[in-house]
């Protein structure tokens, strides 16, 4: 019996360049036997099909595959529902830069082919879990891929925080945020921000200050075993947003603090055979070409 009899297809909303890549690929699927599932959130893009369309709960329920066009915030979107049902993720890239969705779209025949022929490489990436502490009630959890990132409201003044590790105080700041990044959000925001490259291997995160007052407030790397807490101090009155992936805000204030530690859940991501994550690195940050290896 075929490993992935049942594949959910998610697609980029409201994007009509995704929709040929999105009927020709559910085409392809159903011509090989796969019962297809279709997010609702692309019904609009898809032609006459035996494809059902369902919703993503649905299809997180019943897939034990999941292909997503589109881009990253794509993804990161589908996989933080697909994630707890624990559905792996392939990803094809109709975005930009795409580090987790890495077939292109004219690939995807032979890339879907030879993951329905069980040829491919499965990755588990660690996620985080954040919530929210108000006195004595919490708000959350909420699932992170990327990063958990405290950011200011403010036009022109400094945040200022503290970071704990479990118990243990690590440092005071003023800036203008701060980044608690994966080892797959080590190469979106955290990157930018000046963070260092983790493996997706690692069993690590980052902590990435933004804009810091002072040069000596550097990036660090701990390991994903122990909670990070935010304090959020400063004046009464002071506001923020903790962002999840960038893509789900809520609301902080002088006072609150962000607990972040590692998620019971992971994210599986499946790519074909080839795969290479530094091959990937090189094309995408412009590293240079690839060299065949050094014989010993």
């Amino acid at each position: 019996m075929a490993e992935f009899q049942i594949v959910g297809v998610i697609g980029k909303l409201d994007d009509p360049r995704v929709a040929p890549t999105l009927n020709a690929l559910c085409g392809h699927l159903l011509r090989r036997g796969c019962e297809v599932l279709v997010d609702r959130g692309a019904r609009a893009l898809l032609r006459r099909s035996a494809a059902r369309v369902v919703s993503r709960a649905e299809l997180a329920r019943h897939s034990d595959l999941a292909v997503v066009i589109g881009g990253d915030g794509t993804l990161l979107s589908a996989g933080r529902t697909l994630a707890p049902a624990a559905v792996p993720i392939l990803g094809v890239n109709q975005g930009r830069l795409g580090f987790m969705v890495d077939v292109a779209p004219e690939n995807f025949r032979a890339a879907l082919d030879q993951v329905l022929k069980g040829r491919y490489v499965r990755e588990r990436r660690l996620l985080l879990d954040a919530q929210i502490r108000r006195g004595g009630k919490l708000r959350g959890p909420f699932l992170a891929i990327n990063d958990v990132v405290l950011r200011n409201q403010a036009a022109v003044r400094m945040l200022e925080f503290e970071t704990w590790l479990d118990d243990e105080f690590i440092s005071q700041h003023r800036a203008d945020g701060i980044i608690v990044s994966t080892p797959t959000g080590s190469t979106a925001y955290a990157l930018s921000g000046g963070g260092p490259v983790l493996h997706p291997s690692l069993e690590a995160l980052t902590l990435v200050p933004i804009c810091p007052h002072t040069f000596s407030d550097r990036p660090l790397v701990i390991g994903s075993d122990r909670a990070v807490r935010i304090v959020l101090s400063g004046a009464r009155g002071t506001r923020a947003t903790c962002t999840c992936d960038g893509q789900h805000d809520e609301p902080v204030v002088s006072g609150d603090s962000i607990e972040i530690r590692r998620s019971p859940h992971v994210l599986e991501l499946i790519h074909p055979s080839n795969y290479r994550y530094f091959n990937l690195l090189r094309n995408k940050l412009h590293w240079g070409q690839e060299r065949a290896p050094v014989s010993r």
